[in-house]
């Protein structure tokens, strides 16, 4: 139970710190990308305490898959709860931009936020382990220069897993995206535990480059740029035929539909066609 209420501290600690920066910019929406980064950095340095407790948790915790899996949950819904529109995912931001919802300068700042908040996620997890409050942590220590890859398959597979993991999400986004957030967060996060849990075997399903970049582009196995094949070209990808199939364009790039047939939304009663051809 001490390496669980040592990880439990370091979710309360992080989630502090964020809805803290969160509440001090809301008031300057100029900086919003400020808050993409604080977003990343906590989804990364929660998920990579979640990734230590299903590596070693199990033998050096007595911490088991359901606990994983529930910490995820919680941590995801927190995550939605908190963080609100910055979403900490570099995909959804290119979405908003394909959308036309956003400029260009606006989604470059976002998207390097992302990544810099990931990357000072992982260093301020590094510094946690390097403390050894528990034996789980002194074994992921140890092992920290060594960590096991998530990406489990060939590189063909592994685009695929990843781009149909993030056509499910982005359609599921886009069809949420106008509800309530009470009912929009807990189905995202339900929905983002299931396929993390799912494929697990496979990529574990990040569908999120920023959120794969802290947690295993530094692992070895794969050069980086294999890693960005699946992990950044291959969300990328089916966060683009998400859009394609629920639109049936991509506003930014043609404002044609190529899918569907757009109607007209009013139509002429019968009875004033006979009046007009009377006349």
């Amino acid at each position: 139970m001490s390496g669980l209420n040592a990880s439990l501290g370091y979710f309360l600690a992080v989630v502090i710190s964020v809805a803290l920066v969160r509440t001090l910019l809301n008031k300057w929406p100029r900086v919003s990308f400020i808050l993409e980064f604080a977003s990343s950095f906590m989804l990364v340095a929660c998920w990579l305490e979640i990734q230590t407790i299903v590596e070693v948790g199990q033998w050096a915790g007595g911490l088991g898959p359901d606990v994983t899996v529930t910490m995820l949950f919680v941590v995801l819904l927190t995550h939605g709860v908190i963080c609100g529109g910055a979403s900490g995912n570099p995909t959804l931001v290119v979405l908003k931009f394909l959308q036309l919802e956003d400029t260009t300068l606006p989604t470059l700042l976002a998207v390097a936020a992302q990544f810099l908040g990931a990357h000072l996620a992982l260093l301020a997890a590094v510094y946690y382990w390097s403390l050894e409050l528990t034996d789980m942590h002194m074994i992921k220590n140890l092992m920290a220069r060594e960590c096991s890859t998530s990406l489990l398959v060939s590189l063909p597979q592994g685009f695929f897993t990843e781009c149909v993991c993030a056509l499910i999400l982005h359609l599921v986004h886009l069809s949420l995206q106008r509800r309530s957030a009470l009912i929009r967060v807990p189905l995202i996060a339900v929905l983002l535990t299931f396929l993390s849990h799912t494929a697990r075997g496979f990529t574990s399903a990040y569908m999120n480059p920023s959120l794969a970049y802290g947690l295993t582009f530094h692992c070895p196995g794969f050069t980086i740029t294999e890693y960005a094949v699946v992990y950044w070209l291959g969300s990328l990808t089916g966060m683009t035929l998400a859009l394609l199939l629920y639109m049936g364009h991509i506003p930014r790039i043609f404002a044609k539909n190529l899918l569907y047939s757009q109607k007209t939304r009013f139509r002429v009663p019968k009875g004033d066609k006979g009046e007009k051809k009377k006349m």
